[in-house]
């Protein structure tokens, strides 16, 4: 056998057995010309045969590495040694392509030595080591974490971490390499994503999970973690490559604007969103145990007052106080939430009886007594609570909420602080009191309101000292409607705005007419609410108008009823100093109709004060009647004030007035009210 084989060989061509080789093949004399190649040696190179066999072998290489590629050549001649070294040869074209090289000294008897050698492309190498090198580098710079971890049975202990793994978890590499992956895991936390991430290990697929994770100094941090099986050629799962993401920031800034959304920003309560979700869960949770839920809506009964008085600091500092009142009263399984303005609603779950819900309104009621010290100042803040109860007074949130609503408006008629429970009959209250909005709205469109003038005029000459302008509502069903009939609606829908100051802008325009009639110190009187002066912009609208339409200031008169000049008297001062310095007087209406405040009738520069109609009517043939009206009368005289007495109907009434020193009088004994034009035709006759 050893015969055949060495007979084969001898009979194969060297060339031949060259050519088979995977790489370059080549042999060098002593002086470095190649006296033997292989056929790759010339397609590396891109030299024919008969250029090879004059070219050094120190050409083909680049002149900043011939050096070393000479020394390596001495090398195996002088020291007869095996050298190998790396280098790029150069081609034809310019081009070059790295080598690994091995050569050996062969010495031939009787003629020499040479070096044999072959060389290795070294050009798929060097693509996978920088690939290498790229990857490992991307592993270094990756802002996420990375883990690499061994799959041995149930433990996967770690292998690999990155720089960001260490950064975010705090342990150096050296902690955590060969620790179970499950290390960092905050016990007692997220149960369910770690067994689903588990269950994933244990039947080799990916997953993304979603947990917490303790830092080495013990603080958690959200982990956004995306898991990979790894597999060898044999699809066995050797590995599993986990990507961890630090997610805290991004959690805590989700928070804040769930927290934005779902609360109020001033005061940090649950907003108008939050308290239905609350409200429909205490209602489902009442449902399963058979109690009660109480919502009480509450409303602050100085709220504006402060606002408009001290300003909006003063106002969001109240309300501050007034959210850590209520939530310092309640439960926590309570929700106190702001509507918006001055509107609080809480919903009292799990109530097992209405005994219960009871004390817990003595509760709020007990936190909001004690005075609140705002910018220096003690202030009494009081408020009207409507009470609705489910499933009495209705099955959803949003009828619940409609409920309480209403009972709270019935509660501010029944003075500050009442607390109202809803009934039945309140709804139909409530809806008259929506159809009377809209149909104002309506009207304030479509221009059916309208001013009718009435003359006050002196008692002893007759001579006209002024004229009231009275509002009138021309309803489509109802008929025309004396302002009692729908300006308490107005005021408190705050309609009562608009609708003022569309009357200023028509008694504005009589006065011009008055001035073109000849009249032109004829004063106007206009009555005003306490909501219209309570305007930040109120005096200055009003100079506004007077300047556009080119009247006298002095010829507009303000009428405030008496009882809400003395509810907050400091408000009344301005008032009255900011009329002062516009030229505007100021009139008392309703004058007697209750508590009389003299002192401070005296400090408002009140220009006239209109006696009620209720004290004239008093006034009759018998002994002894009119005894308020000359106390009245007498007020006004020791004020230096005069005294209008209005509503006089009667010869007798009349009589009576002149003969106890009032001055002038107002009613429908001297003239009905009158249109426009019926005012410009009696002031002609007269």
């Amino acid at each position: 056998m050893m015969e055949s084989a060495a007979a084969l060989v001898g009979n194969l061509p060297l060339r031949d057995v060259m050519d088979l080789l995977a790489g370059t093949f080549y042999v060098l004399d002593e002086s470095g010309h190649f006296v033997l190649w292989n056929r790759q040696l010339e397609q590396v190179t891109g030299l024919s045969p008969e250029r090879l066999r004059t070219v050094h072998m120190l050409e083909l290489f680049d002149p900043d590495m011939r050096a070393r590629v000479a020394k390596a050549f001495c090398t195996v001649f002088q020291s007869n040694e095996r050298v190998q070294i790396e280098a790029r040869v150069r081609n034809a074209t310019g081009g070059t392509t790295p080598f690994l090289f091995v050569g050996s000294r062969l010495s031939i008897v009787g003629d020499g030595s040479y070096m044999c050698g072959m060389g290795v492309d070294l050009t798929r190498h060097y693509r996978q080591r920088d690939k290498l090198e790229l990857f490992e580098r991307a592993l270094m710079a990756a802002s996420n974490g990375i883990v690499i971890t061994r799959h041995e049975g149930r433990d996967n202990p770690i292998e690999y971490v990155n720089p960001a793994f260490e950064r975010i978890s705090g342990y150096a590499a050296v902690e955590s390499i060969n620790h179970d992956s499950r290390f960092m895991a905050a016990r007692g936390m997220d149960d369910d994503q770690r067994t689903y991430l588990a269950n994933a290990i244990a039947e080799h697929r990916a997953a993304t999970v979603v947990f917490r994770n303790q830092r080495k100094n013990g603080e958690l941090f959200w982990n956004h973690l995306t898991v990979t099986p790894v597999r060898d050629q044999a699809g066995h799962v050797t590995h599993f490559i986990g990507i961890i993401e630090d997610i805290t920031a991004l959690k805590q800034r989700t928070a804040q604007l769930e927290h934005l959304v779902t609360h109020d920003p001033l005061t940090g309560l649950a907003n108008r969103l939050l308290l239905r979700d609350r409200l429909e869960h205490a209602v489902q949770a009442a449902q399963r145990d058979n109690d009660k839920v109480a919502v009480i809506l509450m409303d602050l009964n100085k709220f504006k007052e402060i606002n408009d008085t001290m300003g909006h600091s003063a106002g969001d500092t109240v309300l501050k106080h007034v959210a850590q009142r209520l939530q310092s009263a309640l439960r926590e399984s309570d929700t106190v939430a702001r509507l918006g303005g001055d509107e609080f609603v809480m919903v009292l779950a799990a109530q097992p009886s209405l005994r219960y819900t009871l004390k817990m309104i003595e509760r709020i009621r007990r936190a909001m007594a004690p005075e609140m010290e705002i910018d220096g100042r003690w202030l009494s803040v009081g408020a009207s609570m409507g009470v609705a109860v489910w499933p009495d007074d209705g099955r959803t949130p949003g009828d619940l909420l409609h409920a309480a609503d209403t009972a709270m408006y019935e509660g501010k008629n029944g003075g500050p602080d009442a607390v109202h429970f809803y009934s039945p009959g309140m709804a139909d209250n409530s809806a008259a009191r929506q159809r009377m909005e809209a149909a104002l709205r309506d009207a304030l469109e479509r221009d059916d309101l309208y001013l009718l003038f009435q003359p006050h005029v002196a008692v002893d000459t007759g001579k006209i000292l002024g004229v009231e302008a009275l509002l009138r509502w021309r309803h489509p069903e109802r008929g025309e409607l004396l302002p009692a009939d729908f300006l308490p609606d107005a005021e408190e829908s705050g309609l009562i705005v608009p609708l003022g100051r569309r009357v200023l802008e028509e008694v504005c325009s009589m006065l011009r007419r008055l001035a073109e009639l000849g009249f032109p110190d004829l004063p106007i009187s206009v009555n005003a609410s306490s909501r219209e002066f309570s305007q930040r912009d109120y005096l200055p609208h009003i100079a506004k108008r007077i300047a556009h339409h080119g009247v006298n200031p002095a010829s507009l008169t303000l009428e405030m009823r008496e009882e809400q000049l003395m509810h907050n008297p400091e408000q009344a001062t301005r008032l009255a100093n900011g009329l002062q310095e516009l030229g505007i007087s100021l009139s008392v209406d309703e004058f007697g109709a209750g508590m009389n405040n003299l002192s401070c009738l005296r400090q408002l520069q009140v220009s006239q004060l209109k006696m009620t109609r209720q004290r004239v009517q008093e006034i009759d043939a018998m002994p002894g009647s009119g005894a308020l009206v000359k106390t009245m009368l007498d007020i006004g005289n020791n004020l230096n004030i005069r005294v209008v007495a209005t509503g006089v109907e009667t010869r007798d009434q009349h009589d009576f007035l002149a003969a106890n020193g009032c001055t002038s009088v107002q009613g429908n004994y001297i003239s009905q009210p009158m249109t426009r034009p019926a005012l410009e035709e009696w002031l002609a006759a007269h």
